[in-house]
């Protein structure tokens, strides 16, 4: 079962598979009921020619794009950042160095509610490799603090996911998932901070991407906290397969102002 949400200060934030997210409505995005107060703004979008090839091929584990196209503008090169709370790294998880840790994270009780990975590694390991394995849509990375491991992120191209049915997309739209792994780590505003961090490094590093999306269930408000203390905007509110979730988006024309 997809892993719907996690608080970013109770240790969890929203994450679902590239590969369990479909949901079932059909309605092209800005059509449905939960196309909310963005939809004039999208009313003239083109779906880009990436997005179209996606959906020719089904197949596991298949791309119709070239090897050598990145869909996320190369998040292992994206670099350290300094930030308020210490100099921040996105690292790529590998599974034979990062499984063990990720693993211990996902069966601590307040994230497991969420995210639903608890169990045998071979679960999260499932989860894994199906981001490592697919074709660059979704990045699944370990957020290193000043040396240390602290948080497991993914970071994902949001008008190419299933979500995309779900709100009115634009090309490009990148997505965030977070969870903080270390209790100590939770309740003292390092899930606002990294998040604020995260989003301005997607924006940077992501000329084309105009907003960063994000999806926490709307039962987790320590996590729709976090967003908004981040500077993400609340949206509206969607229905996913396995929640109702707040849309919030972080806009680059905002980005100063929040």
């Amino acid at each position: 079962m997809s892993p719907t949400d996690a608080s970013t200060d109770t240790g969890t934030a929203s994450v679902e598979p590239v590969t369990a997210r479909g949901p079932g409505a059909g309605a092209p995005p800005g059509t449905g009921p939960n196309s909310g107060a963005d939809c004039e703004e999208t009313l003239d979008l083109r779906l880009p020619g990436e997005f179209l090839a996606l959906r020719v091929q089904e197949e596991p584990g298949t791309s119709a794009l070239p090897p050598d196209d990145d869909l996320l503008d190369h998040v292992a090169d994206w670099g350290a950042t300094t930030t308020p709370v210490g100099v921040f790294h996105l690292v790529p998880v590998h599974l034979g160095r990062d499984l063990p840790l990720i693993v211990r994270w996902m069966n601590d009780p307040a994230v497991a509610v969420f995210w639903e990975l608890a169990g045998e590694a071979s679960v999260t390991e499932r989860h894994l490799r199906a981001q490592l394995a697919g074709d660059g849509r979704s990045v699944p990375c370990l957020g290193v603090l000043d040396g240390t491991p602290m948080s497991y992120w993914e970071i994902y191209r949001a008008d190419l996911d299933p979500l995309a049915r779900n709100y009115p997309a634009r090309p490009h739209d990148t997505g965030i998932h977070l969870l903080i792994g270390g209790v100590a780590d939770r309740g003292r505003g390092l899930g606002s901070a990294l998040l604020r961090c995260v989003a301005d490094l997607v924006l940077d590093r992501r000329p084309s991407c105009a907003r960063v999306v994000a999806e926490p269930d709307l039962r987790n408000t320590p996590s729709v906290a976090a967003f908004l203390s981040a500077g993400f905007r609340f949206s509206s509110e969607v229905d996913l397969p396995d929640k109702r979730a707040a849309l919030m988006i972080r806009d680059r024309a905002l980005r100063h102002l929040l």
